[in-house]
């Protein structure tokens, strides 16, 4: 009986502890209940003072919108500006030879490097002479043969001549003494170009550069066999690329243009490695086709490179400028201040604090820089990077400084007054 009273006592115990846990622990889960509330009310008040404040930062924006819209411009002056023909064309050799044997024989010695630049004579290949060597001494061997047998048959006509004057022998019997010697003359001939045949086949063993140029892949290394002719893989090609040639097809409507330039001795040539790159090489045209292509409505010219350097490769394709002529007052203004208009482009000239819209004629567009024909003269202020909030008619602020020059590049007043003390200083 006594561990069950333990027992039960225990858990009385338990119990009034639980009970007294509980009441205490009540009324604090209230007061952060309480306080949870008020602070989601102090935040939902927060939030309604804040939302005010947008609108109020949307009136003052509003206010605002009437305000002169700072621009920043360009003044308009006549410049040299060129005349051009823009073409994709492609290098290519203006003199290409395939080295092939004439002779059969094993190559003995290749005297170059792969890629390298040769002159024209400068020794290439070398092919076994022994067999034409031979050759070149039977003929020789032939001639002297010849020679020997002419020299006794003119001895023998000699000396039948006097006796056929003296009439010790026939006419005819002196006849064939002559023929014999004339026979023999013919035939040292015909032994003297079969030696100069054979000198000829020894020369061919050792194989020259035609021309000058540089050399390509060997197709044929030192040890193997090779047949003479004009069929199979030439041993190397060579290709010329000083000077080289720039073959460009340019538009039909463009030939008069071209020709008159030729004509006048006013063409130029500027090749690039790629559209909008740097001139690496000028030329001069020196052929105009004789057709034009009438599936593409192209006329095909071809312009020679020094290209001393090497600084195009056969093949390549370029991008090449045709320039016609220079025309010295063009008005030419950054492609930035030219807008698209439903009818024709525009642009914004700033006159008395306001902007006016104004249309043009684009004659031709260089590079970053638009010439225009009709609608801007000298003196005009233009604006560049046009706001998107600018309208015809409204009133332009141009900040201190902030006129762009001919490029359509920002210029500083302290630049503006370093370029005007280089130009002074020119002078």
């Amino acid at each position: 009986m006594k561990p069950l009273l333990k027992t039960l006592l225990i858990v009385c115990v338990l119990a009034a502890g639980g009970g007294f846990y509980w009441w205490k622990t009540q009324p604090q889960a209230k007061t952060t209940e309480g306080a949870a509330a008020k602070t989601a009310k102090a935040d939902s008040k927060d939030g309604k003072a804040q939302g005010k404040e947008p609108k109020a930062e949307g009136k003052a924006s509003k206010r605002g919108a009437g305000g002169p819209v700072s621009v920043r411009i360009v003044v308009a002056a006549p410049q040299p500006m060129p005349v051009v023909i823009d073409a994709v064309g492609s290098a290519e050799s203006e003199h290409s030879v395939a080295v092939r044997p004439q002779i059969s024989g094993v190559l003995e010695s290749v005297m170059f490097k792969e890629g390298d630049y040769v002159k024209a004579g400068q020794p290439l290949f070398r092919i076994d002479p022994r067999s034409t060597q031979a050759t070149v001494d039977q003929a020789k061997a032939a001639v002297a043969r010849d020679l020997a047998q002419l020299a006794q048959a003119k001895e023998q006509e000699g000396r039948l001549r006097p006796l056929m004057e003296k009439e010790y022998i026939t006419r005819s019997e002196y006849d064939v003494a002559a023929t014999l010697v004339k026979s023999l003359e013919a035939t040292v001939a015909a032994s003297r170009a079969q030696l100069e045949q054979a000198q000829l086949q020894l020369s061919y063993a050792h194989i020259t550069a035609p021309i000058a140029g540089r050399t390509g892949d060997l197709s044929v290394r030192s040890g193997n066999l090779v047949t003479g002719g004009t069929t199979g893989t030439p041993l190397v090609v060579i290709n010329s690329t000083r000077p080289i040639l720039v073959s460009l097809n340019v538009p039909q409507r463009d030939l008069d243009d071209v020709r008159k330039a030729k004509n006048a001795a006013q063409l130029k040539v500027n090749i690039s490695a790629n559209r909008g790159g740097p001139t690496v090489a000028e030329g001069d045209l020196v052929f105009i086709d004789n057709a034009v292509n009438v599936q593409t409505g192209t006329i095909l010219l071809k312009a020679r490179v020094k290209n001393e350097h090497e600084e195009l490769w056969p093949g390549q394709f370029v991008a090449a400028r045709i320039i016609l002529k220079v025309e010295k007052d063009a008005i030419a203004l950054p492609e930035t201040a030219v807008q698209p208009g439903q009818d024709r482009p525009f642009v914004y000239v700033v006159r008395d604090g306001k902007a006016a819209m104004q249309e043009v004629q684009i004659s031709r567009q260089i590079g970053s820089l638009v010439v225009l024909s009709k609608g801007v003269k000298a003196g005009d202020q233009v604006v560049v990077d046009v706001p998107y909030a600018l309208t015809d008619g409204s009133t332009v602020q141009v900040k201190q400084g902030d006129v762009a020059d001919s490029d359509g590049k920002r210029k500083s007043g302290s630049e503006k007054s370093e370029s005007k003390q280089a130009a002074a200083a020119e002078k």
